[in-house]
């Protein structure tokens, strides 16, 4: 059991992004979902009838909160995934910004539900060598895996 369990704050959409999630990324599963109870607080009526989900994604357990509007999401908190190819990359990156998401740079984008995420290779350590491959990196949204390595292999001396 993990000691340290994100609780993620939604207004409103807890039950749905749970599915989306668990739907998307390996070792994911809806473990426990804790319906509404409109009668008893309105504050806990999720409008996809959920109040909170007990989830986990990529192996990490999470829950997801129905708590309303007062506190959204924001860049200062992110979810990294490191992918294994491109191809995972591109079709995680294409799913978390379907229906509404946004692109930023460096590999990083907010999902329809405004939530922030870094979707990365797995080894953006080793790719970030030197100046001419964090160069690429800052002229790219989605990162493109084979433009690092070849900005990484072009200068061995920086």
């Amino acid at each position: 059991m993990a000691r340290i369990t994100p609780c993620l704050w939604f207004d409103g959409r807890a039950g749905e992004a749970a599915a989306f999630y668990t739907a998307l990324f390996p070792d994911s599963s809806i473990d426990l979902l804790v319906p509404s109870d409109t009668d008893a607080d309105e504050r806990r009526a999720g409008s996809d009838g959920v109040f909170m989900a007990h989830i986990t994604v990529a192996g990490q357990p999470m829950q997801l909160l129905n708590g309303g509007p007062q506190f959204p999401f924001t860049e200062a908190v992110s979810f990294v995934f490191p992918c294994v190819d491109q191809a995972e990359l591109d079709r995680i990156w294409d799913a978390l910004l379907a229906e509404g998401g946004e692109e930023s740079q460096c590999g990083w984008l907010r999902d329809r539900f405004g939530l922030s995420w870094q979707i990365i290779p797995a080894n953006m350590g080793e790719l970030l060598v030197n100046q001419s491959a964090f160069e690429a990196m800052y002229t790219m949204r989605r990162i493109d895996i084979a433009a690092l390595e070849a900005a990484r292999d072009s200068h061995t001396g920086d």
